[in-house]
């Protein structure tokens, strides 16, 4: 199947979301606005793709394929978003030799807008990953990692802020604890905060503040843990915040064929997705807005 077809035919295979608790009958196609955001998480300096004799993901995934994934998507709708949701590091001898030059490099390449961090981009310490962002054209965002006694303050913003056809969109990130995952020497003065609070706080300053449309999380938590139900996770997240649109998920390499919708906690949907590891996939999800900036979204897994 040609690849512009895939995108099509899954896309008009995913349910059309209600957000908001608001109906569809206002979204016509001469009146509404579509912003497509595109999504990776956990590619763990998976740089060529799988050969064809790997026994579980044989020709996937790969930067040069997912680039022209990207780029036909892009043709479609110019109002795309590009994230990932961190652990870009650690995986293969690319990371090893060049320390995570090449993975931003070509990153910039494909014109990522924004990433947060996970565990394993201090694997080659704190240090390792400020030398690197020379090589990264892309914004890093977290709000519950304090960077300020470390190489990294001012270099980390809570939030980033992009406009598309009118649409504000606001974006923040949020890091696992790190501490039992990545050694103290590492991470150096790092400060985990409580990341439902910084959700709390951040979606008050998206919406109130700076009036977004749509708030995007990036999250490095996880989807969810079924035998640590008092662990933060992506889902539980979901159910105790609110104005949160969408989660992008990363860390426990979850493969979702499309977003899973929670009730957030004044009964409105929030969309929660992830797309595995190694860029084997790439997420695709698609918020419709109308005149009156009502919005729902339909999502996707697409297999690169």
């Amino acid at each position: 199947m040609k690849r512009r077809e895939f995108i099509q035919q899954t896309a008009a295979a995913s349910a059309l979301i209600g957000l908001g608790g608001m109906g569809l009958t206002s979204f016509t196609p001469a009146t509404t606005k579509k912003i497509t955001i595109l999504h990776t998480n956990d590619v763990h300096s998976h740089i060529d793709a799988f050969g064809p004799d790997d026994g579980r993901n044989p020709n996937q995934g790969g930067v040069a394929r997912r680039a022209t994934l990207i780029q036909a998507i892009r043709k479609e709708n110019p109002n795309t978003l590009l994230l990932d949701a961190g652990d870009i590091f650690q995986g293969t001898p690319y990371f090893n030799y060049y320390g995570g030059e090449l993975e931003f490099k070509l990153m910039s390449m494909l014109k990522y807008d924004v990433a947060t961090i996970g565990n394993h981009d201090f694997d080659n310490s704190i240090e390792g990953l400020y030398a690197q962002l020379p090589h990264a054209k892309f914004d890093f965002v977290s709000a519950n990692y304090d960077f300020s006694n470390t190489v990294m303050d001012t270099h980390v913003k809570p939030y980033r802020i992009i406009i598309k056809d009118g649409i504000k969109i606001g974006i923040f990130g949020l890091g696992i604890e790190l501490d039992g995952l990545v050694e103290k020497r590492m991470y150096k003065e790092t400060v985990y905060l409580d990341p439902t609070e910084m959700a709390q706080e951040m979606t008050r300053v998206l919406k109130e503040d700076e009036k977004c449309d749509l708030i995007i999380c990036l999250s490095h938590l996880g989807y969810n843990y079924r035998n640590r139900p008092e662990k933060i996770s992506d889902l539980k997240l979901a159910g105790i915040t609110k104005d949160i649109d969408l989660i992008i998920g990363g860390h426990t390499h979850t493969f979702l064929k499309k977003p899973t919708v929670v009730k957030n906690s004044e009964g409105k949907n929030t969309l929660v997705n992830q797309v595995g590891c190694y860029g084997i996939n790439l997420g695709k999800i698609d918020f419709y807005f109308d005149s009156n900036k009502n919005k729902a979204a339909n999502g996707t897994s697409i297999i690169v």
